[in-house]
């Protein structure tokens, strides 16, 4: 009977995709509202279960979104992203921190408490909702990269709240400073186990391809438990991990990206509907106008506060600064985050969880639905990334020395405008693929590289160095030809 019901919520969740993108709506919608109807006929309140499930689709959908993120769209932007993923999140959860307290009749610290719980936006729901947006690479760049890195701010406020509800006696200063060293430890391990993972990946020889992301995944999640065990911050060091992996020179890279994919869909429905069968409709009616009202004051109020005081000096206009306000939107981290009072025993905890659902639910539906039109509305449309070329499916090299590796080629290439005969790559390369303007083009000899392609070349590994110098090194004022 589980097994039909995992392989129940998995038929359901793709199917469900469909439906979310002709009706505009992110999927996590649909994904949790099959939840709440499969616990009509299946009763699920396993609350750890569901915490952990979720912990781990976190380290997932963070690590397939981190690998994705691009160092040189991001690192314009890091300070932005930087302040909206720490002061935003703080002066978020005050402001609805303070709404909760009078309008659930908590007190200040259960007020705070539900406030840090719907303080983040959330990564899984951002890389959903405007991964197929045509909107300003700044702006994207922007969200994706503070709700990949906010989540340690969220959880650190929550687990504060819920020690100083439970221990009234504890340090706000032992807090704070907790916070700094969670933070530092989780950038420094990120750091350090990505560039080891890389090195391991890049050099390590498997019997078979398809054990490369499995390796890569692995090592993802030994990262979080690692950092975790260290004091630091799991999430954030995935997240960077995640980053500086995904801006490496990493073998096999097209494999473990489509097996991250793949794997982030199955464990972003199995969360969301793990998370709909712990919700249950009748009790969602009785802090129905309390939910309203505080997503109101989240959406209008508080997110938009936050937004424009820590942009207030960047270089953000008014109308950026409103559709940024208007994307914080809420998903598996808050109701996740939600599960921790529960397992903690806090007194009003399912009242916290229904609430923090209904915030969730009205967040997608309005915000998510309505993102790409308020982009139009304010002309914050049209830039499409080339870099962001599709894939090509190629085949298995299995246990070889070869490779295909994927280049992508930037106005600073001494390849650009040169014919592939006129290349001067080493023996035994072939270049069995060009990606031009979202198109697949079969290269010839006479075919000309341009600026903006992307090149799928067959290389055995010991060349890869001497073939990226050809095809992706800097000008050094003349292009490479044959001599």
């Amino acid at each position: 009977m589980l097994i039909f019901l995992f392989s129940a919520m998995l038929i359901i969740g793709v199917v469900a995709t469909k439906f979310s993108s002709r009706l505009g709506l992110p999927s996590l919608v649909l994904f949790l509202l099959v939840g709440m109807a499969l616990n009509k006929l299946v009763y699920f309140e396993n609350v750890e279960l569901t915490q952990l499930i979720g912990i781990l689709a976190l380290i997932v959908i963070l690590f397939d979104g981190g690998a994705h993120t691009k160092w040189n769209h991001i690192r314009p932007i890091i300070g932005a992203a930087s302040t909206l993923a720490t002061l935003g999140v703080l002066l978020t959860t005050v402001v609805t921190g303070l709404a909760a307290m009078y309008i659930l009749n908590f007190s200040l610290l259960e007020g705070m408490l539900f406030g840090a719980i719907v303080g983040s936006t959330d990564a899984a729901a951002v890389f959903s909702v405007l991964g197929n947006k045509n909107i300003k690479k700044r702006l994207t760049s922007t969200l994706e990269a503070e709700s990949g890195s906010n989540d340690p701010m969220a959880v650190f406020l929550t687990v504060a709240f819920i020690e100083m509800i439970q221990i009234p006696d504890s340090s706000i200063w032992t807090a704070i400073g907790s916070f700094f060293i969670q933070m530092a430890l989780g950038l420094l391990f990120g750091l350090i186990l990505g560039k080891i993972i890389v090195l391991i990946i890049n050099h390590i020889k498997l019997d078979a391809a398809g054990l490369y992301p499995v390796l890569a995944m692995g090592m993802a999640i030994f990262t979080y438990v690692i950092t975790d065990l260290a004091g630091g911050s799991g999430l954030l060091a995935v997240y960077v991990m995640a980053v500086l992996v995904g801006n490496s020179d990493l073998m096999y890279r097209f494999t473990i990206s489509r097996f991250n994919e793949g794997f982030s869909w199955m464990m972003q429905i199995v969360m969301f509907i793990l998370l709909g069968l712990l919700v249950f409709p009748n009790q969602l009616l009785d802090v129905s106008w309390q939910g309203i009202i505080l997503s109101v004051i989240l959406m209008f109020i508080a997110r938009p506060i936050a937004v424009f005081i820590c942009m207030i000096f960047m270089k953000y206009n008014a109308k950026e600064q409103l559709f940024i306000s208007w994307a914080g939107l809420k998903g598996a981290v808050p109701i996740v985050l939600a599960t921790y009072p529960i397992v903690a025993g806090i007194e009003n905890s399912h009242i916290i969880f229904n609430a923090v659902f209904f915030v969730v639910l009205i967040s997608a539906l309005v915000q998510g639905s309505t993102l790409s039109w308020l982009a139009s509305k304010l002309g914050l449309t049209g830039d499409k990334d080339h870099h962001d070329a599709p894939s090509m499916q190629l085949i298995n090299l299995g246990n070889t020395d070869s490779e295909i590796m994927e280049v992508a080629i930037t106005s600073e290439s001494p390849a650009v405008n040169v014919s592939l005969i006129d290349l001067e790559l080493p023996s035994n390369t072939l270049i069995i693929g060009i990606v031009r303007d979202g198109e697949l083009i079969t290269p010839t000899g006479n075919s000309v590289i341009e600026n903006h392609d992307t090149l799928y070349v067959l290389i055995n590994k010991r060349i890869r160095d001497k073939v990226k110098k050809v095809l992706h090194g800097q000008r050094n004022g003349k292009k490479v030809r044959k001599s």
